[in-house]
């Protein structure tokens, strides 16, 4: 009995923490299956960090989702087979599933605030997910053990804040809740799909140097599924690169990265924005091409702008006495930590949101006091592109009518003229002008947020105020869009305010950078000065923050 057990005790330790071989997702359809993954296999060693790459409908979080069965149930058809710890995930039936689910294996999901239940205190969630894997445990361990988890991922005054609620926690804050309820079972593996990508780049740092700590203490292993090649750079010892459901390359990090062999990783490597690289010169036109030349004017101008919330002892000053302007045909990038004032700033200067105080105006007219009325002549030139474009669009319109919104709003045209207006719309901004009638859903993230520009283009505004338009797409979609806005730009001679917490994408667009900390402007002027010589230590440190794809130097 003894040679017995230690027989299959040194097999558990010689075999893999994950085992992938052959895997194959298809998920059923109208027009047919899709198949999401194809012949996929990989293994995880033992307290190793493997990154899964790709650009959005690779398949990578697919992938991901079936180390913990997150598949069953769902209409999936599942091929090939997958182990953790030695358990095989597709045989599981619902009672081994769940003792994988958070004892064995746990996941941090992408968007926080959907994962966490927004009624329930912050500890009381993590304590519940103690409880289900420690049965013997009492109420009062249990919230002790999320005390301690919640203190250990760096939040502060963790006994007390254990008491709050996820709309009380800022998003970074909100990430290592998750984490810490991923952690509190102490996991052998933790797979984290896209855990920083909303996140600026000081939190996505803090965030990634966590999971390093935690690998490094408890010896778990890591799965990072990410669009980011900066942030797998730092993170991971492996990286498998993914493409339309396969794996196209698969090797040591640097590997992979400083040597790549297959074209598509060469070219997901070439759309990185690079903190370090000029935005590139616009193209030189002829004169016969039919561009709107801007004038230089200034177009809209803020003065000791302010915004509090709430009234009395509970007011926030959201933004605190900041004055710009744009001029015609110009890009002001604006960055700056979550929380800094940026997106309320945005909203300011399209008058989403009256001011505080201060004075706001467009093209010579105060336009910071002015009621809903007396607005409504200015809304068709002043227009917002949001970072989320399923929460900004109609599920249940087709796109082509939300784009016709602002024009039958300003009753110019009539129908007909509408509909050709949004074909037409559709088609500058890439898409199928025949897709008028489909719905936000049957669209990609990249395809969403074309849609987002082309309602925003709509009723041909001046100014475009662009509240991180690309934080969520992959790396060569972000690259499409952002070429889509320059082009649009140079086209149409508008101005852009561009909002994002990437300085590295940034950078490529931007005139002119503002860098905003706790609702003021700490550094202000042209975009390379900013970059390649940074007077304030704010700014110094967001740059030092940035992720990069290249190895960096002993010593650096």
């Amino acid at each position: 009995m003894t040679s017995v057990t230690t027989s299959a005790a040194t097999s558990a330790a010689t075999e893999p923490l994950v085992s992938v071989d052959r895997l194959s997702v298809e998920f059923p359809a109208e027009n047919g299956p899709v198949h999401a993954v194809r012949e996929l296999s990989f293994t995880l060693s033992h307290g190793g960090a493997l990154g899964i790459v790709g650009e959005s409908g690779s398949g990578k979080s697919t992938a991901a989702y079936a180390l913990l069965g997150l598949h069953h149930g769902t209409g999936a058809r599942l091929g090939g087979s997958v182990r953790v710890a030695g358990q095989d995930v597709d045989a599981a039936d619902e009672a081994a599933l769940r003792r994988l689910r958070g004892g064995t294996a746990a996941m941090v999901f992408q968007d926080p605030l959907s994962s966490l239940d927004p009624y329930q205190a912050i500890g009381d969630q993590i304590a519940e997910v103690h409880r289900v894997h420690h049965r013997d445990a009492s109420r009062r361990a249990a919230r002790a053990r999320a005390v301690e988890v919640l203190d250990r991922v760096g939040i502060p005054d963790a006994a007390r804040r254990a008491r709050s609620r996820p709309h009380e926690f800022s998003g970074g804050q909100r990430q290592r809740a998750l984490i810490a309820m991923a952690v509190a079972c102490e996991p052998r593996l933790l797979v984290a799909d896209e855990p920083t990508t909303a996140l600026d780049v000081t939190v996505q740092a803090q965030i990634l140097a966590l999971l390093r700590e935690l690998r490094e203490e408890t010896g778990m292993g890591l799965v990072l599924v990410t669009h980011d090649l900066g942030v797998a750079s730092g993170s991971v010892d492996e990286l498998l690169v993914m493409k339309d459901g396969r794996a196209v390359e698969h090797g040591p990090v640097r590997t992979v990265l400083d040597a790549p062999r297959e074209p598509y990783t060469r070219d997901l490597l070439a759309a990185v924005p690079r903190v370090a690289v000029r935005r590139a010169p616009a193209p030189v036109k002829r004169p016969d091409d039919s561009v709107k030349r801007p004038d230089d004017s200034v177009l809209i101008e803020a003065k000791d702008l302010r915004q509090e919330f709430g009234r009395g002892k509970r007011s926030v000053t959201a933004v605190d006495g900041i004055s710009l302007s744009v001029r015609a045909g110009e890009t002001v990038g604006v960055v700056g930590e979550s929380g800094s004032g940026k997106t309320t700033l945005g909203r300011m200067l399209v008058r989403l949101l009256a001011p505080t105080s201060g004075e706001l105006r467009y093209r010579g007219r105060d336009i910071g006091t002015l009621k809903e009325r007396a607005l409504r002549p200015f809304r068709s030139e002043l227009q917002m592109v949001f970072q989320d474009p399923v929460s900004s669009l109609n599920p249940r319109r087709g796109i082509g009518e939300s784009i016709a919104d602002p024009l039958r709003a300003a009753g110019r045209l009539d129908d007909a003229a509408i509909v050709a207006r949004v074909r037409d719309l559709l088609e500058r901004v890439g898409l199928d002008p025949g897709a008028y009638h489909r719905y936000p859903h049957e669209f990609s993230g990249g395809q969403r947020q074309r849609v987002g520009i082309a309602r925003a283009l709509a009723p041909e505004p001046k100014l475009i105020v662009c509240d991180e338009p690309v934080s969520a797409l992959d790396v060569t979609t972000q690259a499409q869009v952002v070429a889509l806005l320059g082009e649009l730009q140079r086209e149409l001679g508008i101005a852009l305010v561009f909002i994002a917490h990437d300085l590295a994408v940034v950078r490529q667009v931007s005139d002119r950078l503002v860098v905003m900390r706790h609702g003021r402007i700490v550094e202000e002027g042209p975009a390379d000065d900013v970059y390649e010589r940074p007077e304030h230590a704010y700014t110094r440190g967001l740059l030092a923050a940035v992720p990069r794809v290249e190895a960096v130097p002993t010593g650096v």
